[in-house]
């Protein structure tokens, strides 16, 4: 019986992760509002390797993410930063793009489009500030 392949193999691997990453970050970096929320915005290199190695593992990957960080904890990792709606949609703004970019198969574009916008949402820890409109 053969194994089931997991959406790391059908990507191809790290190396898909790591071209998502990147283009994700390009578009971080030219998003003054997102990039404000980094702690270190003048050097992301440890915030792409992180998301790198994360999303590789949720979709199938190595488990190099939780040798070295243990659990995800994505809510408490994340609730030190203010992320608003607008924070939400940009970051979620940047990953479709990425993914435009990359362009995976439908099926697998269609997974990482539902998991994405559940994740941002759920990051989301602060109300909308009065008279800013979303998005």
């Amino acid at each position: 019986m053969a194994e089931a392949r997991t959406v790391y193999d059908v990507v191809g691997g790290m190396a898909f992760f790591e071209a998502l990453v990147d283009r994700f970050y390009e578009g971080v970096a030219s998003d003054p509002p997102l990039l404000a929320l980094y702690p270190t915005p003048e050097d992301l290199t440890d915030a792409r390797r992180r998301l790198t190695l994360f999303l590789a593992q949720y979709w199938g990957g190595p488990t190099r993410y939780e040798q070295e960080r243990g659990h995800p904890r994505l809510r408490l990792r994340h609730a030190p930063f203010p992320i608003d709606a607008d924070a939400r949609d940009r970051w979620l703004r940047h990953m479709r793009d990425a993914l435009d970019a990359l362009d995976p198969p439908a099926d697998v574009r269609r997974a990482f489009d539902a998991y994405f916008a559940q994740a941002a949402e759920a990051m989301r820890n602060r109300e909308d500030r009065p008279g800013l409109a979303a998005g």
